[in-house]
């Protein structure tokens, strides 16, 4: 920007970039990401081992062990 006006080089201004890909179908999706395990797997007590399948929509942080009753985790 050769007079700090904002104006800059011919095509390189404001309004000239791609923009940040919204509305080119690279959301992450619901509940989606980099980390998200997917619907499979099962929930896994890390007090006593006792798994459970895991049941899609429901965090396996938020169930309770059937055995022991602490919070589960996925695996």
């Amino acid at each position: 920007m050769p007079r700090g006006d904002g104006t800059g080089p011919a095509g390189q201004g404001p309004g000239t970039g791609r923009g940040l890909g919204r509305g080119l179908g690279q959301g992450r999706g619901q509940m989606g990401g980099p980390f998200a395990a997917g619907p499979g797997g099962d929930c896994v007590c890390p007090n006593c081992g006792a798994t459970a399948p895991h049941a899609a929509g429901q965090p396996c942080n938020q169930r309770n062990c059937p055995q022991c009753g602490k919070k589960m985790t996925r695996r």
